[in-house]
């Protein structure tokens, strides 16, 4: 395959990648982009966007089981009312669509060049991607890297099978009658806040004191209120010990010290993320003696 040869190369088409991708293009510089997802980003794709869509969702049906059980304040009254979670998401993947295809619109706009796949660094300027048609050489003047980030991975409760990231969480068409929630940031209460109002029986274990723990506890205090009236558990000072002997269950120990077993149709881990490398040669690469090289966080 040819190799392609430009000013500006931007790995990654999140939030940082593609903004920076798009205003090169418009100021004329010659610029080519890749994503081996599509475009968008953590925050479109699997973050922000999609968990805000299905909070919506879930308020929507909050709303409808208020009516039904004659608690609306305006009067309206339905009989029956059930969620089909197969149809939310794929309610929320269209949207995240629509969106994903604005952006790659907007890149085609600003005459930037997309390439699909993963890259791979051979050296300070110049790149390898993996694509449906083969391998591509890119070489560039100047790099930005904007990979984002990975949900990060407990050793003891690694991903798969009943254990899930928010990605998958984002991507259930079944709704877990049980659902544990390790890690009581924003991220987990965002997502354990909105499958209790459809239906799922939630707990958080948040191994600090207190959740939101980068928050002052005068701001933690009303969103335990909240949580208390939506009927969610918070264990805090608990810290998740691993799964069960028969998988169907999280091991946690309580901040007195003790074990308990909280069984568990889904364990939603959500204890941060970390930058995504692996893979990509970074770690491979002398960064201090190459260049022109960026990074963007995003």
């Amino acid at each position: 395959m040819k190799e392609i040869v430009c000013k500006l190369l931007v790995i990654g088409a999140g939030p940082g990648g593609y903004v920076c991708a798009i205003r090169a293009g418009q100021l004329g510089i010659d610029t080519v982009i890749v994503e081996a997802g599509k475009p968008g980003g953590t925050c479109l794709t699997v973050g922000c966007i999609p968990s805000k869509a299905l909070i919506h969702a879930a308020e929507e049906f909050e709303a409808t089981q208020k009516m039904l059980a004659g608690k609306n304040p305006m009067g309206i009254r339905v009989e029956g009312a059930s969620i089909d979670l197969g149809r939310t998401i794929a309610w929320k993947d269209g949207i995240v669509g629509r969106l994903t295809s604005g952006v790659s619109g907007l890149l085609q706009k600003a005459r930037v060049k997309i390439v699909h796949g993963r890259a791979h660094f051979r050296d300070g300027k110049t790149v390898e991607v993996e694509t449906e048609t083969g391998q591509q050489i890119i070489r560039a003047e100047t790099v930005v890297i904007a990979t984002g980030s990975d949900p990060v991975e407990l050793a003891n409760l690694p991903f798969g099978g009943r254990v899930i990231s928010s990605t998958e969480a984002l991507s259930l068409t079944e709704l877990p009658k049980k659902l544990i929630v390790v890690g009581g940031g924003y991220i987990g209460l965002e997502l354990g806040t909105a499958f209790s109002k459809m239906g799922s029986d939630v707990t958080v274990v948040e191994a600090t004191p207190q959740v939101l723990p980068q928050y002052d506890a005068e701001l933690v205090r009303p969103v335990m209120r909240k949580l208390t009236e939506a009927g969610i558990g918070v264990l805090t000072g608990a810290k998740a010990i691993g799964l069960a002997d028969n998988g169907q269950a999280l091991i946690v120990e309580t901040a007195d010290g003790r074990q308990q077993t909280l069984p568990a149709d889904r364990i939603l881990v959500t204890v941060g993320r970390r930058p995504r490398t692996a893979g990509s040669g970074l770690e491979e690469l002398d960064l201090d003696r190459v260049g022109p090289y960026l990074r963007i966080d995003d």
